[in-house]
């Protein structure tokens, strides 16, 4: 059975980049060694792998990986971090205009 993964890197500047791959190790040290110009990663050098995943089924660690892009640094970091507890919170809207924060709903 082939094994998947869904990794989040921390630049030298504090973003993130996240990706799936099914070779964690050598997805890394391409990374690393700045293999690919165009690539995201390629000018924010060194990098830290701070999170990964391991999946059975290739769909569902591109699913996972699709809706990880989409969050919030702090969000990820959380992740990273194992403060399952902070994913809730953070995902909350923090928009005036949501009902929660609207007072014409009293």
């Amino acid at each position: 059975m082939k094994t998947y993964y869904v990794y989040i890197l921390q630049c030298s500047d504090n973003l993130t980049y996240t990706g799936v791959t099914n070779n964690i190790s050598r997805r890394f040290e391409e990374h690393k060694r700045g293999l690919n110009k165009n690539c995201f990663t390629f000018k924010r050098r060194p990098l830290e792998l701070i999170f990964f995943q391991d999946f059975n089924d290739i769909e569902q660690a591109i699913h996972f990986e699709k809706k990880i892009k989409n969050w919030s640094s702090k969000k990820k970091y959380a992740l990273a971090n194992g403060e399952y507890d902070l994913l809730q919170i953070l995902s909350e809207c923090r928009n005036a205009s949501h009902s929660k924060y609207n007072l014409d709903n009293e």
